[in-house]
């Protein structure tokens, strides 16, 4: 009877450290590195659009199993929207909901495939955002993209995944804040 319980405790912990437990990841896209700031504060009007096809974030494949969505916590456009509030404000742009200038960010993809076994996992992230600035003049669009891999040799947890996921919407999210063309597009052309 002990061994019995002990191979199943045994079998009991492997299994919880192939899979993710909760069917949900922490979505929490932030900049870290915001080094360029207008010298005249600028107002503009702020829009945040998700045109993916699926909502969830990550999708996970264990074995010859069919593959396992998993979403947010979060709503993915309300977070992205937060992150570029906090980049564009840090900035010394001032976010009005009626302004002439307008930036949209467009959420186009988000998804990191998660290939999971119990003992090994290959995570493959890709993040794309593309910004709109726009003014009654004129308008400039750039699109900026992400992308990671990892393998790790256990299986993949939600933490894994959710770090993935914020890393790379960091680097995304650093490379807007950092852009000297889309920030002097903005600070030549607004009002």
């Amino acid at each position: 009877m002990k061994h019995f319980l002990i191979v199943a405790f045994s079998a009991l912990i492997l299994s919880g450290c192939a899979s993710p437990t909760d069917q949900q990841l922490n979505f929490e896209p932030q900049a870290d590195n915001t080094q360029v700031t207008i010298h005249q504060a600028k107002s503009l009007t702020l829009s945040t659009t998700d045109i993916r096809t699926a909502q969830y974030l990550a999708l996970v494949t264990k074995g010859a199993d069919k593959a396992m969505p998993i979403h947010a916590k979060q709503n993915a456009r309300v977070a992205l929207n937060s992150a570029m509030t906090s980049i564009l404000e840090s900035q010394g742009f001032d976010i009005k909901p009626n302004s002439d200038n307008s930036v949209e960010l467009q959420l186009q993809e988000a998804l990191i495939r998660v290939k999971s076994s119990t003992f090994s996992n290959e995570m493959d992230a890709k993040l794309t955002l593309q910004v709109t600035a726009e003014t009654p003049t004129g308008k400039f669009v750039k699109t900026y993209s992400g992308s990671a891999k990892a393998e790790n040799s256990m299986g993949a947890s939600n933490e894994q995944i959710e770090h993935m996921l914020n890393h790379v919407s960091k680097l995304v999210l650093n490379d807007i804040a950092n852009d000297e063309e889309l920030i002097n597009y903005m600070e030549e052309k607004f009002q």
